[in-house]
């Protein structure tokens, strides 16, 4: 290998080393209402605001402390309409793996988009 091959090897190895997200993270200030479930029962609930997400994370603030390795379940308000006058919420069910002062990091299991209506949808069945 000569010297600008090991150039750009050691650039490459560098660059994943920073980034070992496996998703693209997008800066995306939302509104959102969580709940921690335990075996199909809510044990918390409150409000929140989403700091960046990616299709299998996301990074939200809240004023409560939450479990480690709890289950958590989010609705997002989405900011697109669907068919330009319906709004949407992101419904998101995943497991709580990092809470610091940046945030409640969580690793997203299954997600749906619905309408969002005046009636209370019935909640993900989140395992």
């Amino acid at each position: 290998m000569n010297p600008f091959e090991a150039q750009l090897v050691s650039e490459a190895e560098q660059i994943f080393a920073r980034e070992r997200r496996a998703s693209r993270r997008f800066d995306m200030p939302l509104r959102l209402r969580w709940k921690v479930l335990r075996r199909g029962r809510v044990l918390e609930a409150g409000a929140g605001t989403t700091v960046d997400m990616s299709s299998s994370g996301i990074l939200f603030q809240t004023d409560t402390k939450l479990p480690l390795d709890g289950t958590v379940e989010l609705s997002i308000a989405w900011p697109v309409l669907l068919h330009d006058n319906l709004p949407m919420q992101l419904m998101v069910c995943g497991r709580i793996v990092r809470a610091s002062r940046d945030g409640i990091a969580i690793a997203i299991n299954q997600y749906e988009f619905r309408t969002a209506g005046a009636a209370a949808p019935p909640q993900l069945h989140c395992v």
